[in-house]
Parts: structure tokens; sequence; C-alpha cells
């Protein structure tokens, strides 16, 4: 995609947004661990702020080949590394206080994200975060672009919005990278003529719409699954899925 929307101004609520990621031991939202996370700031053109952190995280358990053959990080990597116990109050806070700024905090797929750290942080008797507003290009995308064929993962994404993804699967690259298709997004959201939705006015009022869109989403996923697994059952949820 190369068009003039690449050059539209954000809305002022956008000027400055942070970007979050994760990887972890594996899938599973209530019992897989953090073993690196990214937290940083980026300015609505792009440029990544001064001040941001990473983390790596003694997961606690055995990293399972097949996660550290996406990562890149084995156990051997994080035999030293911060115990969760210190690490994961230190991501909470550090979102939470972009929060209390006002400041959005952009996840792709910000499901999977947040629900690790809920239950991470209630593993380690930390509070879970209370929200401000997450932005998730993945829920997004499926809203505005409902009907394009094809993955909708960061890469994929960022193939449709022209952004490069330097080194896919680092927390800080995988972040940034997700920030910088997030804003291409929207400003593709903010150009057209005839939105699907419209356009939503206030950081707030999107996190809003995308708890909607993300139900509507599973909604229809279970659906479509239900005709071959018809007792399947969608887990609704967003930004955190509270599982059973």
């Amino acid at each position: 995609m190369n068009d003039s929307s690449n050059k539209l101004k954000l809305p002022d609520w956008l000027d400055t947004i942070a970007v979050f990621d994760t990887e972890t031991t594996g899938l599973n939202l209530a019992e897989d661990r953090i073993v690196t996370a990214a937290l940083h700031r980026m300015s609505a053109d792009g440029e990544v702020l001064p001040g941001g952190h990473d983390w790596v995280l003694n997961p606690g358990i055995p990293i399972p080949e097949i996660a550290s053959k996406v990562h890149g990080f084995y156990d051997k990597h994080v035999a030293s590394a911060m115990p969760a116990s210190e690490g994961v109050p230190q991501i909470v806070n550090a979102i939470a206080a972009c929060f209390v700024e006002g400041i959005p905090v952009l996840a792709y797929n910000a499901a999977y994200d947040f629900t690790i750290l809920h239950y991470e942080a209630l593993r380690n008797n930390v509070v879970p975060l209370t929200f401000g507003a997450v932005i998730d290009p993945l829920v997004i995308d499926k809203t505005i672009d409902k009907y394009r064929k094809g993955k909708r993962n960061l890469a994929s994404s960022a193939d449709r919005y022209q952004v490069p993804l330097v080194s896919a699967h680092t927390a800080k690259d995988d972040a940034v990278a997700a920030g910088h298709v997030g804003l291409a997004m929207l400003r593709y959201f903010v150009a057209q003529d005839k939105p699907v939705v419209p356009f939503p006015d206030s950081a707030q009022s999107l996190h809003d719409q995308q708890a909607k869109w993300a139900d509507e989403i599973d909604a229809s996923y279970a659906k479509w699954r239900q005709t071959d697994v018809p007792d399947y059952k969608p887990v609704f949820g967003w930004p955190v899925k509270l599982l059973g």
C-alpha cells in the first residue's frame, strides 16, 4: 500500500503512543510465562522516543524448544536473568504509568500479551493492570479490511502496510514494527471516504470500539469453527481473556 494516507496527520490523542510486546514459553494464556518483554514510546511519526524498557526474565519453568526456536532464548540464556517475581511488577508498573499519563498502549494481538501478563501478575502476587486505552492493530485490521484474504499476523500486516520488519520475534523489534503498522493502519483508516466504521474521536472511544469489534470477531470465528466442532465455545474478552 503506497498512497497519500501515509502523510496524513493523526489526531492529537495519537501524538505519543507506547508499544508493547512479549515473547513467551508458549501459547497457553493462563499457564505460559514471559521470557522477554518490551515497552517503548513512539511519536505519531514513528520515531522511537527515549526511555524505553526491555526485560529478559527467568520464567521459572523450562522453555520448550519450539518456543526457543521462535524467539532465540533458551534456558541457558535466562538462567541468571531477572526472576519473574521481580520483572512482572516492573512490566505492570511501566504500562500503568503510560495509562496514568493518558498514553495509549499498542500491542498487536493485544489479548495475547495482556492475558499472559494478567496471569503472570496473579501468579506473582501483583495486582493486575487497570486499563487505560489500548490499540490493537489486529482487531482494527480485521474490522476495517474485513474481507481481505490471507494471513493476519504481524509479518503479513507489515507487508500490507509497507512497514519494514527488521528482526521478527524479538520483543522490541516486534513492538516497534507493530507501532509502525498500527500508525500506518490508523492513517489508512482516517483516509477512507466511506469507512466501514466511523473513526473514533478519542483514545478511549477507540478502546471501547475495539472491545466490541473483538467480541464480534470471536463470535464470527466461533460460528465458522462450529461447522466442524459443534461444541466449540468462544472465549470472549479484550484486552484480557478471563479463563476459567
